[in-house]
């Protein structure tokens, strides 16, 4: 029996947006689902979000790729010390979401954490990551792990391309012409004022900003269709987000 490969965007704890668009895709046992990383920092359901990641990988194959919220709040779990900035971009949220779990629950969190993929390469050379990579030879050639979280000049790049450029031209970037695709998340489309996903040049985002009033997307990487939640704010109306 065939079967499909969704990538989904940041979640950002928003658990029941992730619920949303699993009852309308309806995966199937068999298929594969992708996830781009940014598991926390955002909405309330944060605890339960993880749980339920850990408890659907019962159900579909799944990769779990690293976000770099996701390494900001490991970091805190496995030594109880913080950066007042990850305070100020979602983290207080996570941090009240967790004050009153016991510690069988953090330790099976802390080992989730810890086994997620820093990216993912496909059998068509199709890339998974959450935020990017600066070597001009690609991810097994980069000098710093944190930037397959951190980056956003590739994304960047991607966008101010002239969309006129051909693959074979000389000034076309080379970062680009490691892979058939690249899927992303990290800078929400919103920044563009967008709450669709968006490919420029092979570079695909579907970030669309669940983590702050924008919905979260899911996409199937064959045929591009791709579905979204009702946008975060509807479904966390006495909540901020990161706003």
């Amino acid at each position: 029996m065939a079967s499909n490969t969704y990538v989904i965007g940041d979640i950002h704890g928003a658990l029941l947006a992730l619920e949303d668009l699993l009852n309308q895709v309806k995966p199937a046992v068999n298929d594969t689902l992708i996830f781009l990383g940014d598991y926390v920092d955002g909405w309330s359901d944060v605890v339960f979000l993880i749980n339920y990641l850990i408890d659907i990988q019962e159900k579909h194959n799944c990769i779990f790729i690293k976000g770099n919220h996701d390494d900001l709040f490991l970091n805190y779990l496995k030594t109880n010390t913080f950066n007042e900035e990850w305070l100020k971009h979602g983290g207080q949220s996570t941090l009240d979401a967790y004050a009153n779990v016991d510690e069988t629950t953090k330790n099976k969190h802390i080992n989730f954490l810890e086994n997620l993929r820093d990216y993912y390469l496909d059998e068509q050379n199709r890339l998974f990551i959450h935020a990017g990579f600066t070597n001009p030879k690609g991810i097994d050639h980069e000098y710093f792990s944190k930037m397959f979280y951190w980056d956003r000049s590739l994304w960047e790049m991607a966008v101010a391309l002239n969309p006129k450029l051909q693959i074979d031209d000389l000034h076309y970037p080379q970062r680009l012409k490691n892979y058939s695709e690249i899927y992303i998340g990290h800078t929400p489309t919103t920044r563009l004022n967008s709450t669709l996903p968006m490919q420029h040049a092979n570079v695909i985002n579907v970030d669309t900003g669940v983590a702050f009033t924008g919905p979260l997307t899911i996409m199937d990487i064959n045929t591009k269709n791709f579905w979204q939640s009702k946008p975060s704010f509807e479904l966390y109306p006495n909540e901020r987000g990161r706003n």
